[in-house]
């Protein structure tokens, strides 16, 4: 039964993305313009649990669209922390809350699925999926709001670094954000034309090893002195360490956890540990070249929206008033070719882990094809060369036996796809 005002509340949660501000301006609007009441959420479920709400109105909303952040704050915290809803259940059935909208990633997603569950009928639920790692289980070609504005301002930020390592001859290890998924490391190293780009996807567990990046970075180096170039930037998606054995992973010195156990990505210095191991080798090969670290993420989360990032938000907002106005509920709102559509939580999680579904970067698709074909990496046919072979060889100090033994195995099952032409190959444009 509705009070005679219906009453929405809006909750943020997770990491902030671009775009927020804009889905809370258009839900809000549409919600008050059905003659709903409209009540923020602060901090997240952390604020629920705290009874933390704040009545929003045109005014608080009518000129944050274009802004970073969000107006509510926001929290990883989870609405049951110590395994009971109730306490959180108790608060909305207190302040009589209708409908829940939330706007986050899959673990918002999965904390709204719970209340929803818990609450039946009595309350509906909508979510309006958010991440800048582009990691959430929605059609393809169709971008978790967020993720354009961050790859944007990335490759920005990239193409400053990369004007300086030419100018410096050196290389930058560029660490960014993706726990699981290397979207938006791939997106920005392929758009800012990066030397290589190294993603999750493109190891299975059992081959992934800290000797392994340290190779193929070391191959793409030599790749460019060979030709002439002294500097370069690699892009390392954060979940690089989350492949690695667990012995490996003792070699960090900070493994902390956070609230649901998993290893910190960002605390682990994978960017530091492959830098110094690249300055030994080319200082063992008598090479004047330097590598540094650099860490690209929550830099990425508060900026402001392009336009793109801004229209769509505003959609996924009036999309998702509509969808719970019109009798919906345990779905996430999407826009897919200028339609609302929508997913209900159930076909998001994962059967056997219970989580939400994780888009992964299909390193199947053209798409991957591409940016690994303009990538500075060995290939199959460098060692097919006995010319470039041999120049490999002598800029690794080696001999060619000693070179096809140390770094062949990286291109043992690559398909032929990836190899460039010797006239393309040659051909090494700066910048």
């Amino acid at each position: 039964m509705f009070h005679s005002s219906p009453r929405l509340a809006i909750l943020t949660s997770g990491g902030p993305a671009p775009g927020i501000n804009s889905v809370i301006n258009a839900a809000t609007l549409e919600a008050i313009n059905l003659g709903w009441e409209v009540y923020g959420v602060r901090r997240g479920f952390g604020g629920l649990l705290e009874d933390d709400f704040v009545r929003l109105t045109v005014e608080d909303v009518a000129w944050i669209y274009y802004d970073g952040g969000s107006i509510l704050g926001m929290s990883r915290a989870h609405p049951a922390p110590q395994g009971d809803l109730r306490p959180a259940v108790e608060i909305l059935e207190r302040r009589g809350i209708d409908f829940l909208m939330t706007i986050g990633g899959d673990g918002t997603a999965s904390g709204s699925y719970a209340i929803s569950q818990e609450l039946g009928d009595s309350i509906r639920t909508v979510h309006v999926p958010k991440t800048i790692d582009n990691d959430l289980p929605l059609p393809q070609g169709v971008h978790s709001f967020g993720y354009t504005t961050a790859r944007s301002l990335g490759v920005q930020m990239v193409q400053n670094l990369m004007r300086d390592a030419q100018t410096c001859d050196r290389w930058y290890l560029v660490v960014t954000m993706g726990r699981q998924a290397g979207h938006i490391a791939l997106g920005i190293g392929k758009a800012a034309g990066a030397s290589v780009t190294l993603i999750p996807e493109e190891f299975p567990s059992e081959r992934a090893s800290l000797k392994r990046y340290a190779d193929i970075l070391d191959g793409s180096v030599l790749k460019s002195l060979a030709h002439g170039r002294r500097w370069g930037v690699a892009i390392l998606a954060e979940g690089l360490a989350d492949r690695l054995p667990e012995e490996e992973l003792e070699q960090f010195s900070a493994l902390k956890r956070d609230s649901q156990g998993r290893i910190r990505l960002s605390n682990l210095e994978l960017g530091v540990l492959l830098s110094d191991e690249l300055n030994r080798r080319t200082r063992d090969r008598g090479i004047q070249t330097s590598f540094n670290e650099i860490k690209l993420g929550y830099e990425l989360r508060c900026a402001r929206p392009v336009p793109s990032d801004m229209e769509y938000t505003r959609d996924l907002g009036y999309a998702a008033t509509r969808f719970l106005a019109e009798g919906g509920s345990e779905a996430m709102v999407i826009i897919d070719r200028g339609r609302r559509c929508f997913i209900p939580f159930a076909e998001m999680r994962d059967p056997d882990t219970g989580r939400t579904r994780v888009r992964l970067v299909d390193t199947s698709a053209e798409s991957y094809l591409v940016a690994r074909r303009y990538m500075r990496r060995l290939t199959a046919s460098d060692f097919q060369d006995p010319v470039e072979l041999k120049r490999l060889a002598t800029t690794a100090g080696l001999s060619r036996q000693d070179f096809i033994d140390h770094f062949s195995y990286l291109v043992a099952e690559e398909p032929d796809s990836f190899a460039w032409r010797p006239e393309v190959r040659d051909a090494i444009p700066q910048i």
